[in-house]
């Protein structure tokens, strides 16, 4: 599942709203994936209580003006616009590289090619193209091969249980690797982290078999709370690290590595390469420093009270008579977690609908997706709009929810 989800909506005026339970199950059959998405942001959007606002639900005028009102004091608004890399672009790679505690930093404009290029750097210099990997790995789920495919890349999955590999598993590995690739935190298998101890010592285990680390950060900055230390500490466990600018810090795009000077200074020359020397960045650069200053410091606040979110969801599931639930991890690691339960995915989809046009209360802002015979899962995220909610509050808008769902599947 794309973090955008491939689906698309329609105005208001356009689309039924209310109405039975039948006559939306009806109506959303004959939309297109595109179109039941669109009358899906279109509820979200009207929605006075919601856990989460997606960027990518939001209309261009509402990013536009997000942008303006942030913008000021982030960055000298009188200077030239950039060019080719330099000027804000600069500043943000500074920034990051200063908050991840490494020698510099490069700014790419996607995680895709952000990540081929680190590792393909780190390839040449080990002399060993196989990059270890997980199976749930967003570069060997979402990337379409792109390693092998485009960067001479040779992917090997250490393993493809729901967590990060063991420190075992990467010391017992049974062919040679020049890096270790680890995802943190490993999203598909629900934003999940090992513990500290856990990943120093799969860290080490790869160090002891002369490969190189690199963190798959594109989430890392939520990461704080769970391991109890900085940003700077768990991204000095690894010798290069790929963050996004939009997963967590709700910019418009853009990512960055950030290492040993050395590598980065390679990394641009790829980047060039690669395509990626684009003339102006200021709107991408500007929403990831704005981000950095308003989203970064929330973090470890919207993670704390994911905790509280997700233990009011599953007592609510359980009060409201589902004969199956589960929400995973039981305590979130990061401000992301997964719900699961066992219907098919348009029956969900069309529940929350229902609530969401009718009480202007949302609960899943992502689209389910079928996690096996009778089972669909969702992806939470707890940000600002979160924090008003009281554990009643949760727990009430699930037996609505619940309520609903029994309407639609009856």
């Amino acid at each position: 599942m794309s973090d955008t989800a491939a689906e698309t909506e329609k105005e208001p005026a356009e689309q039924p709203s209310g109405g039975t339970a039948e006559q939306v199950t009806e109506e959303t059959a004959e939309l297109s994936p595109e179109q039941r998405f669109e009358r899906r942001a279109v509820a979200w959007r009207a929605a006075e209580r919601v856990l989460w606002r997606p960027s990518y639900q939001q209309t261009i005028r509402e990013r536009l003006a997000w942008l303006d009102e942030g913008a000021e004091g982030r960055y000298d608004l009188d200077r030239r616009a950039d060019m080719y890399g330099d000027g804000i672009v600069e500043t943000l790679e500074e920034r990051v590289a200063g908050l991840l505690g490494k020698e510099a930093a490069a700014f790419f404009p996607t995680g895709t090619m952000a990540q081929q290029v680190a590792l393909r750097c780190w390839a040449g210099r080990t002399g060993n193209a196989t990059v270890a990997v997980h199976a749930l790995g967003h570069p060997e789920v979402h990337e379409r091969h792109a390693f092998s495919q485009v960067s001479g890349l040779r992917p090997v999955r250490v393993t493809d249980q729901p967590r990060l590999p063991t420190a075992e598993e990467v010391r017992d590995f049974d062919e040679p690797f020049g890096a270790l690739l680890l995802e943190l935190p490993l999203r598909d298998a629900g934003f999940v982290l090992p513990s500290w101890e856990e990943l120093s010592e799969a860290v080490e285990a790869a160090r002891e078999r002369d490969a190189v680390v690199h963190f798959d950060g594109a989430r890392l900055w939520e990461c704080t709370t769970h391991f109890d230390r900085p940003l700077d500490e768990i991204a000095g466990l690894a010798d290069s690290v790929y963050v996004s600018f939009y997963k967590s810090l709700g910019g418009f795009g853009g990512a960055a590595i950030a290492g040993p000077k050395t590598l980065v200074d390679e990394a641009k020359t790829w980047r060039h390469r690669y395509g990626g020397m684009i003339l102006q960045q200021f709107p991408t650069a500007l929403a990831a420093l704005i981000g950095l200053e308003q989203e970064l410091p929330r973090l470890p606040e919207y993670v704390a009270h994911a905790r509280v979110v997700a233990a009011a969801l599953r007592e609510g599931l359980a009060e409201a008579g589902v004969p199956w639930a589960r929400v995973h991890p039981e305590e979130p690691h990061t401000h992301q977690f997964q719900v699961w339960l066992p219907y098919d995915p348009d029956t969900l989809t069309n529940a929350g609908l229902r609530q969401t046009e009718e009480t202007k209360t949302g609960l899943f802002a992502q689209s389910w997706v079928r996690g096996g015979p009778g089972l669909s899962f969702t992806e939470v995220t707890v940000a600002t709009p979160g924090l008003e909610w009281t554990a009643d509050d949760v727990k009430a808008a699930v037996h609505d929810f619940v309520g609903r769902l029994r309407d639609v599947s009856s």
